[in-house]
């Protein structure tokens, strides 16, 4: 599948895409805030578009402009989030490699997700989180519309071997087409 916003297209993530992957996901400041370790080489990468990156509803990020990928996001469906939500409720994950930050890209992105889970997927609610310290990402669900659900203490990030603190935001169905549909809340 393919959406598309006024900059972007996201579309799913391909082999060739291994190289500039691992261009911006080398970077120590983009997994670490994320949960994730910097990708050690393209194999690596390789490695990551062939598993994680391959699952439904993960999307590359990709400049129209360029047509090269910048960043990720994706749509985690009731059992495959990790948080334990309903089959109609999904969970967004995103990152944007550090050139793109600022840029507003990634709201462009997550704002598409929205719409394609509520209208394409008839999802009833969305959640997102970041973790403490994280302030961009905390931004971008802000500018989107999330609200601030709880706080889990102790989250263990698996692929970087830490506990973090974790604060999570959802957005419903309604409240977003309330949002949506009223152009000074966008």
């Amino acid at each position: 599948m393919l959406l598309e916003t006024e900059r972007l297209q996201l579309r799913p993530w391909e082999e060739t895409d291994a190289e500039i992957l691992f261009q911006y996901a080398s970077n120590p400041k983009v997994g670490p805030s994320a949960g994730w370790a910097p990708h050690t080489g393209v194999v690596d990468s390789l490695r990551v578009i062939r598993g994680v990156l391959s699952e439904p509803e993960t999307y590359a990020v990709v400049l129209k402009e360029t047509g090269h990928p910048v960043g990720s996001i994706g749509l985690m469906i009731g059992e495959a989030s990790n948080l334990k939500i309903s089959d109609t409720e999904g969970e967004i994950g995103y990152w944007i490699g550090e050139p793109f930050w600022g840029c507003g890209l990634i709201p462009e992105a997550v704002c598409e997700m929205l719409r394609h889970g509520f209208e394409d997927l008839q999802l009833v609610r969305i959640w997102c989180g970041y973790f403490d310290g994280n302030e961009k990402s905390k931004r971008v669900q802000e500018k989107c519309g999330f609200c601030y659900h709880h706080t889990c203490e102790n989250v263990f990030c698996a692929l970087i071997g830490e506990q973090r603190t974790k604060h999570v935001t959802c957005l419903s169905k309604e409240a977003w087409g309330k949002r949506w549909n009223d152009p000074n809340l966008r």
